[in-house]
């Protein structure tokens, strides 16, 4: 009688584990077959829920490219084109242009840095193309630019046809300008910088015969030293747009909408002559 009672005390707690068990199992996992019981977890904010709660935007912009992005090392202000968009959005968004974080992106840095949650977008003279598309959500196209050559006054490279074999040309790593070189000038010697002022002291120092990227951003080198110019008509379309990151529809709406509220209220053409020092390219 003694080992009965002990074998079904035994068995007893064994079934009510059992049974414990399977409850916490369908609570935080469902079935084992895949079934869906259970809570669910909470789904994570967005980031224009982010922007809000902390109430400034955060922003990726260049510190190297004059007329859209250009630090001061003096007064360590980060001042252009790129820089005053961001400012316009920071006020529609969050309700005040100073209510803004920059940070400095490069053509290499800025995705993985909007992946990781660093930057809320990337305003960075960033062309839409359908490779990009894969990795970013694009805004409305927020400027329209096109790919030239830089060289020095009295160059015998008077536009691309000149870009010949032989011919060592300066870029940019993870620019489009890279690509578009070098369908166009598939004989030519292409060496990649880090970043444009990296590549326009390379020119100036000799070390290429040409520079080449968005027109709008070789314009501000040329402003930058008299004894450049830029050459050529563009041989490609480089629309820009801002990236946001993929599947923030919320935020992409908000951006679109603060874009036509610049556009309609004319403050966008403002911005554009400001730096640009001309009405823009309808």
């Amino acid at each position: 009688m003694k080992t009965n009672k002990w074998l079904t005390t035994g068995i007893s707690i064994i079934a009510l584990s059992a049974m414990i068990l399977s409850a916490c199992g369908t609570k935080d996992g469902g079935s084992a077959n895949g079934g869906s019981g259970g809570a669910k977890p909470a789904a994570s904010a967005s980031v224009l829920d982010d922007i809000k709660s902390r109430g400034k935007l955060v922003v990726g912009v260049k510190y190297d490219t004059k007329l859209f992005g250009l630090k001061d090392p003096a007064s360590g202000k980060v001042e252009g084109f790129d820089v005053d968009i961001a400012k316009a959005l920071a006020k529609q968004i969050v309700g005040d242009e100073n209510k803004l974080e920059l940070k400095e992106v490069t053509s290499k840095t800025r995705i993985p840095m909007l992946d990781n949650k660093e930057i809320d977008m990337i305003i960075a003279t960033m062309t839409v193309n359908e490779e990009r598309k894969k990795q970013v959500d694009f805004s409305d196209i927020y400027f329209k630019a096109g790919q030239s050559l830089l060289v020095k006054k009295g160059s015998p490279i008077k536009s691309i046809a000149d870009v010949k074999k032989g011919t060592k040309v300066l870029a940019v790593k993870g620019s489009t300008s890279v690509d578009n070189v070098k369908k166009q000038a598939p004989d030519a010697t292409v060496l990649e910088f880090d970043n444009y002022q990296d590549a326009f002291s390379a020119l100036k120092a000799g070390q290429g015969d040409t520079l080449t990227t968005d027109n709008a951003i070789l314009y501000g080198m040329a402003a930058q030293d008299p004894g450049f110019e830029v050459v050529g008509d563009p041989f490609t379309d480089e629309p820009y747009g801002i990236a946001i990151k993929k599947g923030e529809s919320a935020l992409l709406e908000k951006v679109n909408e603060a874009l036509k509220t610049l556009q309609s209220s004319g403050e966008y053409n403002k911005i554009y002559e400001k730096w640009i020092g001309k009405a823009p390219i309808k």
